[in-house]
């Protein structure tokens, strides 16, 4: 054993050496289809002034760390009830990260739940975090096992359930009297953390909920609105839960750069969400397409992704790769998906270079 593999194993936990890197394949010179973007930048002449507003940031001062008038933008306009306030995370994936770590008690494990599959996130973080993680099976059709969530609520007693609205990477939506029967059994001892990454295309959500549950926590980002590139998110909870979770947050978590971007991109947050109804109806059109396809199977999607089965995964993704179009080939990830693909809705002319790929993959 050589002294840096000594080294290694006698420094890093041995369940983060078991683990394998977070893989982002390298998308260069393909139709990117496999990461759940907003295909459309903004236009020109905001561009414009917006290189303008950041030309302006002092970068050589921190940001201003209360992040007051950024966070008072989201409450505004992002449909925070009044009263309450959010912590900014950079992307959900910190937010995640600072939740598990407020909830790693040090006297006991600590366990975290989620229905699987869902985002990669909530395992790995709580992993990391140094708490249990249990994964409750979905149903063959993909909707919640909620017999199931509830008995695995009662006999783990988590203290985070996180709940992905839409589901990624299925793109469902999760009944609404289940998400609240889970709140329901988690009132005195747990968390629930409704992750709404993708609420701009679902057009429902649990934030105007958050004054009925004290123990309801809801997490958003900006990456799906058009807003990737920043890595901005945000979490609102009742007041003096939300004051707890901010002591994790560390200290001038999101650049002044992020800052100024999501404070211009919220002053024209029109035309952000006229981005997100192109992308719902190409998402109907998509879909339909799809589904006239010979041995395709679609699933409902409320997500910017449609999830399809395929009679053979792993072939109609090589396929599509050989004609330069990057789709997410997730029929390893659990039984429940054997054969499918995710593929991001883009725009009108992606979609048909993805359709005209597909078919041809198909017919091959």
């Amino acid at each position: 054993m050589s002294a840096i593999d000594t080294l290694i194993n006698s420094t890093i936990r041995s369940d983060v050496r078991a683990a394998a890197g977070y893989h982002v394949a390298d998308a260069s010179g393909f139709i990117k289809l496999d990461a759940m973007e907003n295909p459309y930048q903004l236009p020109h002449h905001l561009r414009d002034d917006l290189a303008q507003r950041l030309a302006d940031v002092a970068l050589n001062r921190y940001p201003v760390a209360s992040y007051s008038t950024l966070k008072q933008r989201i409450v505004d306009k992002l449909g925070v009830p009044a009263g309450y306030d959010v912590i900014l995370g950079n992307g959900s994936d910190e937010l995640i990260s600072i939740l598990c770590m407020a909830c790693a008690t040090q006297d006991r494990r600590a366990t975290a739940l989620a229905p699987t599959p869902s985002f990669v996130m909530y395992q790995r973080s709580t992993q990391f975090a140094g708490m249990d993680y249990v994964g409750v099976p979905l149903k063959a059709d993909l909707t919640l096992d909620l017999p199931a969530m509830l008995d695995a609520i009662a006999q783990h007693k988590p203290s985070l359930v996180f709940l992905s609205y839409p589901n990624n990477p299925t793109g469902n939506l999760f009944a609404e009297d289940d998400i609240v029967a889970i709140i329901k059994a988690l009132d005195g001892f747990g968390l629930a953390v409704v992750d709404e990454a993708y609420e701009p295309f679902a057009q429902q959500t649990f934030m105007h909920r958050l004054p009925e549950f004290e123990n309801l926590v809801v997490m958003r980002t900006v990456s799906k609105l058009g807003l990737a590139g920043i890595r901005l998110g945000y979490l609102s909870a009742a007041p003096r839960l939300l004051a707890e979770l901010d002591k994790v947050r560390p200290p001038y978590n999101i650049n002044v750069l992020t800052q100024v971007a999501a404070e211009f991109a919220l002053d024209h947050l029109e035309v952000l969400n006229q981005q997100a109804a192109d992308l719902r109806a190409a998402r109907g059109d998509l879909m339909a397409a799809l589904a006239r396809l010979p041995g395709v199977e679609v699933f409902p999607s409320a997500a910017n992704f449609i999830l399809i089965r395929v009679p053979n995964s792993d072939d109609a993704y090589a396929k599509l790769l050989s004609r330069k179009v990057l789709v997410k080939n997730v029929s390893k990830m659990h039984s429940v998906l054997t054969n499918c693909l995710r593929i991001t809705v883009s725009t009108p002319e992606e979609n048909s270079t993805f359709l005209d790929a597909f078919a041809a993959s198909q017919a091959a």
